[in-house]
């Protein structure tokens, strides 16, 4: 008798262990599904559909944990649970793991339905993953008819273009293509070009990853090519050119170019795993420098990206000595940012009160960063991690921070013992402040930053984001040099905007007011207007009316909120439009497509 409670409370822990896998296990199924489903959205040219799906999937994970959550509360009394049994728990959860497929997703689950039950004093290895348990080297599915991660071609055997073409109709995709045989010889051009006429090593070889990488209106084909110690990486978009046509747009062959493609600034790609890390792994030896979080996060593994930074912040943390210390730059009237020197990120808060004329609300703030974080970001707009109970050891912060803290946002800090618990944050990647860059920049730099500047704006009112703020010192400069928006507390859909124009002065005492001698309501816009405060330095005024002078025109915002209107989405691409191989190639090409002609003049990235 005295061994049946223990009996009992381990049952209960298997049990409990099973039912959290389970839960696991219907959203990973769910995840799938969805990047399924984008083939056949993008074979028939649903870009609306690719859009609303991309947006549910990201809402897909905590709809699953909040099901867990109550399931467990209620089958089991989950917040009575005590110690010892969570402790079992864990360990039954391990075991059922050993030989699941995507073990590191299944623990990050598990830490994500655990930290809604437990209290903080639980957050440690004991009780959840703060540690991977389970391996991921070597994972693969051994079913006969799975697909495995990647494919290797040999182009030795039947040559360098018939190997390319095989690699491309290997994905049996529905639509023709408008000449693929074109287009593969553009491909082997553009590899010649690149690399010269190089001598075939007895490995030469080509590795495909199994899966098209989905995105906008674009499918990505990504592999390396292998020869002798040369790894050298590529990425293949294919684009519709017309309805039902498929064409290969370019090939990118520079590191830099994936690097941009898979950045925190664009929206998360549509890819079918089965085994996530062997994805992860290949995308690592081309992208040898990028963080493991940052690829779980563009593979649209979001929460295990999360997971994995938070690692990595608590790992450099181990090995670094410098403090947090107030982000450089104008504070912003909304949120507070402070920083470690030491490490490329900067951490958002809320501030508690919001002086005048800020008219807003932390809850609506909240609303605007899940839109960025569900809206089409286009490279354009940093992504976020966001984090509750964030513990930091009180010896790391300045003491100049800890005081901004306490006056700005004591609702959100908490002390506990030789740590300050912050309730919510958000994480960003660090950026030179766009104004700091065109401040301290030569006369080169701030046409590349004003050119930037102006592209980036474009390209958001395109995509239906108005940023509100257009001010400088919210966009940001990334290590790439391209210029991305970051401060989300004043963006709008284009759409709920009405762009006006500045009414002519009545007489001359409006002419002199500094104050608007007409009515203006709480979502109209006057791009007239953004001149006062955006042209003030003489090098920056010449480069803006230089290249965007049009941005101060009203007809331009509205020939872009008619075409979003009609139910119209531009093409954006995440390369320079210089490498596409209808630009690079034109002989190849003998005239564009209606698709291009019929749409606005889309910038591209």
């Amino acid at each position: 008798m005295n061994h049946f409670p223990k009996l009992l409370s381990s049952q209960i822990g298997f049990d409990v262990a099973q039912t959290m896998l389970e839960g696991f296990d219907r959203h990973y199924r769910i995840f799938r599904d969805a990047a399924i489903h984008a083939k056949t959205l993008f074979e028939a040219g649903d870009w609306h559909g690719l859009q609303r799906l991309a947006r549910d999937r990201i809402a897909s994970y905590d709809d699953r944990v909040q099901e867990c959550v109550h399931l467990l509360e209620d089958e089991y009394d989950a917040e009575n649970i005590d110690s010892e049994v969570w402790q079992q728990i864990k360990l039954h959860y391990i075991g059922l793991l050993t030989t699941h497929r995507q073990p590191e997703c299944a623990e990050t689950f598990f830490n994500s339905v655990s930290c809604k039950i437990l209290h903080r004093s639980y957050f440690n290895n004991d009780f959840i993953f703060v540690r991977p348990a389970i391996s991921t080297e070597y994972i693969e599915n051994d079913e006969p008819a799975a697909k495995p991660t990647y494919r290797a071609y040999y182009p030795g055997t039947d040559g360098l273009a018939a190997t390319l073409e095989r690699v491309v109709t290997n994905f049996q995709l529905d639509p023709p293509f408008e000449d693929l045989t074109r287009d593969v010889a553009c491909v082997v051009q553009s590899i010649r070009e690149a690399f010269g006429v190089f001598d075939e090593s007895p490995n030469f070889q080509i590795h495909v990853l199994s899966s098209l990488f989905y995105r906008n209106k674009a499918a990505y084909i990504v592999g390396r090519i292998i020869n002798g110690d040369a790894l050298l990486p590529f990425a293949v978009p294919l684009r519709h050119v017309k309805p039902g046509v498929l064409a290969l747009d370019t090939v990118l062959l520079k590191r830099e170019q994936l690097l941009i493609i898979f950045s925190f600034s664009h929206s998360y790609f549509l890819v079918d795993m089965e085994v996530p890390s062997a994805y992860v792994e290949f995308l690592r030896t081309v992208m040898p420098a990028k963080p493991k979080a940052e690829i779980y996060t563009s593979v649209g593994l979001q929460k295990q990206g999360k997971n994995l930074f938070y690692r990595d912040l608590l790992h450099h943390l181990k090995h670094s000595s410098d403090r947090f210390i107030v982000a450089p730059g104008i504070k912003g009237l909304v949120m507070l940012v402070f920083t470690l020197p030491s490490f490329p990120y900067v951490f958002k808060l809320i501030k508690d009160n919001f002086p005048p004329p800020k008219e807003t609300t932390r809850a609506q703030i909240q609303q605007k960063y899940l839109l960025v974080k569900r809206h089409d970001r286009l490279g354009r707009m940093a992504d976020t991690l966001e984090y509750s109970s964030v513990a930091l050891p009180l010896a790391r912060l300045d003491e100049t921070l800890l005081r901004e803290l306490e006056k700005e946002v004591p609702s959100l800090i908490e002390y506990d013992g030789d740590n300050l618990v912050i309730r919510h944050m958000y994480i960003e990647r660090r950026m030179i402040p766009l104004n700091l860059f065109l401040q301290n920049g030569n006369d080169d730099d701030i046409e590349h930053g004003i050119k930037e500047y102006g592209n980036a704006v474009k390209e958001l009112i395109q995509a239906n984001i108005f940023p509100g703020d257009m001010l400088y010192k919210n966009f940001g400069v990334t290590r790439h040099g391209r210029v991305v928006f970051y401060d989300y507390d004043e963006i709008e859909y284009l759409t709920d905007c009405n762009v006006r124009a500045v009414p002519a002065p009545r007489n001359e005492e409006d002419e002199m007011s500094d104050e608007p001698w007409y009515p203006v309501g709480p979502h109209d816009i006057f791009p007239e207007t953004y001149g006062t405060f955006l042209l003030g330095d003489p090098r920056v005024r010449r480069s803006f009316m230089r290249h965007h002078a049009d941005l101060f025109e009203p007809e331009l915002w509205q020939r872009y909120k008619d075409f979003l209107l009609k139910g119209e989405l531009p093409d954006f691409f995440p390369y320079d439009q210089s490498v596409r191989f209808c630009v690079r190639y034109p002989e190849r090409f003998a005239e564009t497509t209606d698709a291009e002609a019929n749409e606005p003049n889309v910038r591209v990235a």
